[in-house]
């Protein structure tokens, strides 16, 4: 029995692709109460589900489609016409009343009911045609349920015998669950197919020999697949471990999905794309191939890495990319000699500030395109930033690269440059040097470089110099840079130390010490670093401002540490530099600086330099407004080494003047730095100012400056610089204790 039900089973098969799936469902239910009733010859046979709303749950069947009835019994016979009504009425109120059905299924109670029972059991209708049909029984299996379908089977027969239906129910239940699954498959399959071909991205198939068994049209179009094709001929030879490596980690298990980004030939172009691979969802261990095109991110990403290493303007290299090419240089030992070049425009800033930003970059531009057209083939020209231009000469000896740089700056003094109907003269600054694989790094050759650029410009600009470290400019201009280096961890590190040195009155008896802070750079082993060493590198690389304000800022520490002894002191001197004179910045940091320290401000004395006050009169003249509502003091340092110190002098209100210590030094033996030195303190009396003089080295000098009516002096014979923070009183003791009456003067 089971062996046939299976088999019967099997070959009710329906063609899903041909019907509806109600038709489908109707067939295969008619057909299973055909087979039933035939092999148990019942006259007629119906289903009863748990509910009437199940007829839609499987596949929407309607009540007539759940019944079978004999064809013997539609004949014109009339009783056996009542008898097929009498059968098509018990079904129908036995289907009809669903209170009944519901306590057939959770009582699971069966019957098998003949003409003369089930009073007590059969719902009013149906018992009253089922007496009608006074040689006919009613058999039903037991709720039988199988995944999804819930159902009771029953038959009719004119036999008397019970029949025991609960395999017949089982088979026809499981005939029905995997019809309503082999639905489920199909509508699934469809859907999956429908979204296949519907997604906006190549996609495919891919069998175990990596062939393109189905495709959706976007790949069809955008691929150039052909089925049974490999997918490998989409890719270079050389992409094809990439792509076989992928597979593999897929097919392995390793990864559930996994991708690769490879060009492929399409049309005979190369795009780029990312293919991602997954097990597709079937039986046959395909993959899932879908390709997204990154062409444009490439494109992008090629477009931003050639922004990144050269110049958005002139399209040259930039500083990143010649520094890289640089240190590939300096690495390839076996490479032949090689030379750089630093180039700087002269004047640039001039054509900027007269014809503006834009005519600038034009410049740039036409001087760009001259020194590729300028250079030997194979070298390399980068823009380093601003007006600068760095040159890498490969298999270069000094005469050729030396060669070159002539030629450049001869061609660039011609180059007439013109905007907007105003003329413009192009010249260059060149700095050369060898790249010697001896450097520690490349920094090293583009110091050497950039220190020979700055000599080529101090010399009177175009032109060019070679680096030779035994050259004597190039030395002191390569240790100031390096000096500059030591000032920037100097102050970040707070090595520097303030040191002080005596300014004696000659003719008051002042009770307070007047003096002169002086500053001093600390080296790692504790010796110092003389001002003469890193001040010339400070003002060079723009770094006197920090150190100014340094200073200042340490010493109104100090004397706010040390309140009783400033309080002491007659005056305190600062030096100022030119570049803080001009820095616009730093005055208002000085200016909001004295206003928190009210207490101190009027000891200090601020000293600049005769040509810094000559070169920058209008600033020197607002320092002065400044200062003196402060109740500070202004001193013109070096005075006389000017060659219009005089005529300036009457257009600053200042309160010291310090002699140079050129007419100084010499004065008990020299009558014109005797007759200068007379003449400005001359000078001081008729204009209210009172005369310093510095270098004096022995007594005698300091009693002839007495004589000549000089007001201070400083000097080695006073004292020598000392630390600050060693000074315990700010009590003078007098220096000339001797009266001077007695002095005949030197020989003069």
């Amino acid at each position: 029995m089971e062996d046939w039900a299976l088999a019967r089973l099997n070959t009710q098969q329906i063609d899903l692709s041909s019907q509806s799936q109600l038709e489908a469902y109707g067939q295969l239910t008619r057909n299973e109460l055909v087979s039933i009733c035939s092999q148990l010859n019942c006259d007629a046979a119906f289903v009863a589900f748990h509910h009437v709303k199940d007829y839609q749950a499987l596949g929407g069947l309607l009540p007539q489609q759940v019944r079978w009835l004999d064809s013997k019994l539609q004949n014109t016979d009339i009783a056996e016409h009542r008898v097929y009504s009498g059968i098509n009425n018990l079904i129908s109120a036995l289907l009809d009343d669903s209170a009944y059905l519901d306590s057939v299924f959770t009582q699971q109670q069966f019957s098998n009911v003949d003409n003369a029972l089930g009073a007590s059991i059969l719902p009013q209708q149906a018992l009253e045609a089922l007496r009608s049909l006074t040689e006919y029984s009613l058999a039903m299996s037991q709720p039988c349920k199988v995944g999804d379908t819930w159902l009771v089977l029953g038959v009719i027969t004119h036999k008397s015998f019970a029949l025991v239906l609960d395999k017949h129910a089982y088979h026809l239940a499981s005939s029905l669950e995997l019809q309503a699954l082999s639905f489920s498959i199909a509508k699934k399959d469809r859907q999956y197919q429908e979204l296949f071909q519907q997604l906006p991205i190549p996609c495919a198939l891919i069998d175990n020999d990596n062939r393109v068994t189905r495709q959706n049209h976007v790949a069809k179009n955008c691929l150039s697949l052909e089925l049974a094709a490999s997918v490998f001929t989409l890719l270079e030879v050389d992409d094809h471990p990439m792509l076989h490596d992928t597979l593999h980690i897929v097919r392995e298990g390793l990864l559930r999905q996994a991708w690769c980004e490879v060009p492929l030939l399409i049309s005979g172009l190369r795009t780029w794309f990312k293919l991602s691979f997954c097990h597709a969802l079937d039986e046959k261990g395909q993959l899932l191939m879908l390709a997204e095109d990154i062409t444009e991110r490439y494109r992008l990403a090629d477009q931003l890495s050639f922004h990144s290493n050269h110049d958005v303007l002139t399209g040259l290299p930039n500083r990143v990319q010649f520094e890289l090419l640089l240190s590939e240089a300096l690495q390839d030992n076996d490479s032949s000699d090689a030379c750089v070049a630093f180039l700087d425009l002269d004047q640039f800033q001039v054509i900027n500030d007269i014809s503006g930003h834009q005519a600038g970059d034009e410049l740039l531009c036409q001087v760009a395109k001259r020194l590729k057209l300028l250079l030997r083939k194979g070298d390399v020209v980068a823009r380093l930033g601003g007006d600068e231009f760095g040159i890498l000469m490969y298999s270069a000896s000094q005469e050729s690269a030396t060669m070159v740089a002539k030629r450049i700056c001869h061609q660039l003094s011609e180059h007439e440059f013109q905007w907007r109907k105003v003329k413009h003269n192009v010249s260059v600054s060149m700095g050369l040097a060898k790249l010697d694989k001896n450097a520690g790094d490349i920094y090293s050759v583009l110091s050497q470089i950039d220190a020979s650029c700055r000599l080529a410009k101090e010399e009177g600009r175009n032109q060019w110099h070679f680096y030779n470290e035994d050259d004597p400019q190039i030395s002191k201009l390569y240790n100031q840079m390096l000096a500059s280096v030591d000032i920037i961890g100097a102050l970040a590190l707070n090595e520097f130390e303030l040191f002080y040195q005596l300014i004696e009155p000659l003719e008051k008896s002042e009770t307070g010490l007047h003096m002169e802070v002086l500053l001093r750079m600390v080296q790692k082993d504790g010796t110092y670093v003389s001002p003469a060493v890193f001040l010339p590198a400070a003002e060079r690389y723009n770094l006197a401002s920090r150190i100014d304000r340094w200073v200042i800022e340490h010493l109104l520490k100090w004397g706010a540490a040390n309140l009783e002894i400033w309080q002491q002191l007659a005056m305190v001197s600062i030096n100022l530099s030119a570049l803080s004179l001009g820095d616009q910045k730093f005055m208002s940091w000085l200016e909001m600086r004295l206003m928190v320290e009210p207490e101190l401000v009027d000891k200090l004395c601020f000293e600049i330099t005769e040509t810094a006050a000559v070169s920058q009169l209008d600033q020197a003249t607002a320092l002065i407004d400044f200062l003196q509502p402060l109740g500070c003091k202004l001193a013109l340092d070096d005075f006389g080494s000017g060659f219009s110190s005089f005529a300036y002098l009457k257009c600053l209100d200042v309160d010291f003047v310090k002699i140079d210590g050129q007419f100084v030094v010499n004065v008990c033996h020299d009558k014109g730095d005797k007759a200068i030195v007379a003449a400005i303190c001359q000078l001081g009396k008729e204009m209210e100012f009172e005369v310093i003089a510095e270098f004096v080295e022995n007594v005698d000098i300091g009693y002839l400056l007495k004589s000549l009516g000089v007001d201070y002096a400083q000097g080695y014979a006073i004292n020598k610089p000392q630390k600050l923070s060693s000074l315990t009183s700010g009590q003078r003791t007098p220096w000339l204790i001797s009266d001077a009456s007695f002095y005949c003067g030197a020989d003069i």
